[in-house]
């Protein structure tokens, strides 16, 4: 008999302006007694629900259950910044160009099948464009040395044969209304999502053929026998096989302890404006979504939604294996971030943040996903390493397939992957790596 107490349930600091801002269209429902079922997918982030999307299109008469611990979106799956990016984007490589070019078209192929696969579910599932739009992102340099990095980004994609447009300072400004960026790599191919309202169309989309429970968190997960049960306060769910969709929480499970890095990263949105309300075209268009040059510069977005606007600022990262951050951090950071922000849009410093949040990620050191049949009939789909949008995607995708046993070249790449490699011993580890994520954070400067 296997048997897994969880002790550490996910913490989420201060509210997500995407959460708090979203739409919802049907009924929380916890789970309230003992029931049976074919699946078992722990876990209501993009990772879960495309696991429980994938088995309803090649299992349509067996009975999936969905667990999550707290409400659809208010967790990390509604917390990041929404970019599905189908071209290199490693947060612990320094610079988005790549070394090895097959390698690199391998993961273009795995991001684009994610892509694609969301693609279709929101079409069917009838999601706006607000919610899901393939418009594409650019890479804006603010510095000399973003401007360098991005140079060697645009020549990575040449080499590799991938679309790609250079944009000059003037056109920046045009965009985005701010003076402060010295030019922009764009490519086509991302996909800007509104992440609290995907994952509650997604839900929405899938509610007539996957049950979902939530404020129900697995407090325990044993085996006997060819049965695996998850216990929650007032129930159970019992079932042959399991799909652990829990990104860094996977370690409180028992599995891949010592080998993940929990990063926080953190995030302010502003409250609605009207485009007029500040006199001239302060923030340029509509729409506009923005990667720092520099891995770890901030991040900015512009959305709008009938006439009003929001932006979003993302920057800093820290390393917390707690798997939780304190208010009193998000405040500071979000105050850097008030900053940042007054920096791109001097003609807005009336315009207040209306919400500021932390959002866990979780890296492996050799950027590789924690997948697999960890113990028998138990499926893990887990560390998305930064990319959560669109790896925790393709990882639901690929662990339906494993457990399955459905056959493609695509899973056959991603299982053939290494093991994620073990971290140095605590307090080595949190010295070492904050100190990398400070010293990487101070190099970029004007991008951050």
């Amino acid at each position: 008999m296997s048997r897994h107490v969880i002790k550490h349930l996910p913490t989420d600091t201060g509210v997500s302006g995407w959460e708090a801002t979203s739409e919802r269209a049907f009924p929380v429902t916890a789970l309230e007694h003992d029931i049976t079922a074919d699946w078992l997918i722990i876990g209501g982030g993009f990772a879960g629900l495309s696991a429980a999307r994938r088995l309803s299109q090649s299992r349509p008469q067996d009975k999936i259950v969905v667990l999550e611990a707290q409400e659809l979106a208010k967790g990390p799956a509604g917390r990041n910044s929404g970019f599905m990016i189908d071209v290199p984007h490693n947060l612990s490589s320094g610079e988005y160009s790549v070394a090895d070019e097959a390698a690199t078209k391998d993961e273009i192929r795995q991001n684009r099948l994610a892509i694609s696969f969301a693609a279709d579910a929101a079409a069917e599932y009838g999601l706006s464009r607000e919610t899901f739009d393939p418009a594409g992102k650019v890479n804006a340099a603010a510095s000399d040395r973003g401007m360098r990095l991005n140079e060697n980004y645009c020549k990575s994609l040449e080499k590799i044969g991938e679309e790609h447009r250079v944009l000059d300072a003037d056109q920046m400004r045009e965009m985005t209304g701010s003076h402060y960026y010295s030019g922009g790599l764009y490519t086509p191919g991302a996909v800007m999502i509104q992440p609290a309202d995907y994952i509650r169309g997604l839900a929405r989309g899938l509610r007539s053929k996957v049950a979902i429970h939530e404020h129900s968190p697995v407090l325990e997960l044993c085996r006997a026998g060819m049965t695996w049960k998850a216990k929650t306060a007032r129930g159970s769910v019992s079932a042959p096989k399991v799909i652990l969709g829990v990104n860094g929480h996977i370690q409180s499970f028992g599995h891949f302890r010592g080998r993940l890095m929990h990063i926080f990263t953190y995030a302010s949105m502003t409250a609605a404006f009207s485009q007029n309300e500040f006199g001239g075209d302060v923030t340029g268009v509509d729409r506009w979504a923005l990667l720092p040059a520099d891995p770890m510069g901030a991040t900015v977005r512009k959305i709008t939604k009938n006439g009003l606007s929001r932006i979003v600022v993302r920057s800093r990262f820290t390393y917390d294996p707690s798997l939780k951050v304190s208010e009193k951090r998000v405040a500071v950071i979000a105050a850097e971030q008030r900053r940042s922000f007054d920096a791109r849009f001097p003609g807005l410093e009336r315009l207040p943040m209306e919400y500021s949040w932390a959002g866990a990620l979780c890296l492996s050191r050799n950027h590789v996903p924690a997948f697999g049949e960890v113990e028998e009939g138990l499926f893990s789909a887990c560390c998305e390493n930064g990319l959560g949008t669109v790896k925790s995607t393709l990882a639901g995708i690929m662990a339906a397939d494993l457990a399955t046993g459905t056959a493609s070249p695509e899973l056959d790449r991603f299982k053939n992957q290494a093991e994620p490699t073990r971290l140095p011993p605590e307090p080595i580890a949190w010295l070492g790596i904050n100190s990398v994520i400070r010293f990487q954070e101070l190099r970029a400067g004007r991008e951050g």
